[in-house]
């Protein structure tokens, strides 16, 4: 079962590490982006626009929803693995037990560490591309 615990400590950590720093540098970009953009300079159709604006968001929505329900599998796992191991060993040690249920919560923690700023940029995003979208609107009605 040791590989269990790795699972959960590097592969659902590391995966939600991962996702922020992806909706990190997509919420950046996308940010530099529509911070550039004008309106008034755009030739194409309003889909095309909305197109535009709104691409990759998507990304940023599908990180911040599913999270916090990533970092709650490795809770899960977490004391799943806590219980085998207390089982296995026969005894119970409260220290150990406690240990163990902290460290599986961690993985929720981090789930909505990642998922609240991704759902705080999609917001933010989502936002400036409907002023854009506004504005071109009132420009070519």
């Amino acid at each position: 079962m040791a590989w269990l615990s790795y699972f959960v400590d590097y592969g659902i950590l590391g995966l939600l590490i991962l996702l922020s720093i992806i909706s990190l540098a997509i919420f950046v970009e996308r940010w530099i982006f529509l911070r550039r953009f004008d309106p008034d300079c755009y030739e194409g159709t309003r889909r095309t626009l909305e197109i535009a604006v709104t691409q990759k968001l998507g990304i940023i929505a599908s990180i911040g929803s599913n999270a916090p329900y990533i970092g709650l599998l490795g809770t899960v796992l977490g004391i799943m693995l806590t219980f085998y191991t207390v089982g296995v060993e026969g005894y119970l040690n409260a220290a150990h037990i406690m240990v163990g249920l902290a460290l599986a919560l961690k993985a929720t923690a981090i789930g909505l560490v990642v998922a609240i700023p991704s759902i705080v940029f999609y917001n933010t995003l989502l936002r400036r591309a409907k002023v854009i979208l506004l504005e071109w609107d009132d420009r070519h009605g």
